[in-house]
């Protein structure tokens, strides 16, 4: 606490191009960690590349057993994917190569996201005001847990799922699916880091709801319209099949709900905010109004009391 005030008091001095010195270390530092993490991941080649990045292609994966087994208690065979019929190739000599440097820089920055995060976090509180402050607070947490919830949604749901329709689409049987390994790796990415950042609706939500930009009754009245955006989004995002896109498609639609009863409770808290911001500046006017009124009458004693005088005098004077 004494160390945020300390920091607070010193950048109230600051100039520009202390702000973008500022600015600099924050970069540095998070770019130090991502590098760090990198690598680590690089160095952890069995285990990043032979059993994460490679992970989805295998049929003894998490998410196939596990369809495996509710295929089996549901009775239904076709959860069960036992073949993939596919193999991976690298077709350039730097293939492989320059693939581990993308996976490991990837992983990386995933598992740095939430330091990377609280350094951008630290380097923007400063400027906000003590309100934006309080209801801000717990981002960094919310943030960072919403984008591994997505970033787990996409690697062992819609990951998998997508390299299993893709693998078993054939236009002839004579077709052989060889994928390149540039192709299979910037596929797995692309699915894992748009689940990651399509699950931050919520935050987004909460800040445009914050700032007042958009409310819950806006947004209901939207919905529609949203829902063709999500869909649109997730074709965008995922290969083409109805299957990936429905997958991202409904947890996004769960979001932006939950976006909606968020913005709703901060109308709420707004309200009532308001409310009782009201009552206090009735009850200062009403105060007001009362030493006013006190303020007159004593003023008016002293002119009471000197027409009591001029009267004296005046009998006197008949006297």
């Amino acid at each position: 606490m004494a160390l945020d005030q300390y920091q607070e008091e010193e950048e109230e001095g600051m100039s520009f191009l202390d702000h973008l010195e500022a600015l600099r270390w924050h970069l540095l530092r998070s770019v130090a960690a991502i590098l760090i993490l990198s690598i680590i991941a690089f160095l952890s080649k069995s285990i990043v590349f032979g059993m994460v990045i490679l992970g989805p292609s295998k049929v003894d994966f998490i998410t196939y057993r596990l369809l495996c087994d509710l295929g089996d208690y549901m009775g239904i065979a076709a959860l069960c994917i036992d073949e993939l019929p596919f193999t991976i190739q690298s077709r350039q000599m730097t293939g492989q190569f320059s693939m581990h440097m993308t996976s490991s820089f990837v992983v990386g920055f995933v598992v740095a996201f939430p330091y990377v995060f609280w350094e951008f976090w630290r380097f923007i509180s400063p400027g906000l005001y003590d309100q934006e402050k309080n209801a801000a607070r717990g981002a960094v947490f919310f943030v960072s847990l919403l984008f591994f919830m997505g970033a787990s949604f996409g690697y062992f749901i819609l990951s998998p799922l997508s390299i299993n329709f893709l693998s078993n689409y054939q236009l002839d049987p004579t077709i052989l699916n060889e994928f390149d390994i540039g192709s299979y790796v910037t596929t797995l990415i692309m699915l894992v880091m748009a689940s990651a950042i399509m699950f931050q609706l919520p935050v987004v939500i909460y800040f445009l709801s914050m700032s007042g930009l958009v409310t819950s009754s806006m947004l209901r009245a939207y919905r529609r319209h949203a829902i063709v955006v999500i869909l649109v989004v997730a074709a965008i995002i995922t290969p083409p099949d109805v299957i990936s896109q429905l997958l991202i498609g409904m947890p996004i639609l769960v979001l932006y709900e939950a976006g909606i009863s968020i913005a709703k409770r901060l109308e709420k808290k707004r309200a009532i905010k308001e409310a009782e911001e009201q009552k206090k500046d009735a009850e200062f006017e009403r105060q007001e109004r009362e030493s006013e009124q006190n303020l007159t009458k004593e003023q008016s004693k002293p002119s009471e009391e000197e027409k009591k005088d001029e009267d004296d005098k005046n009998e006197r004077f008949e006297d």
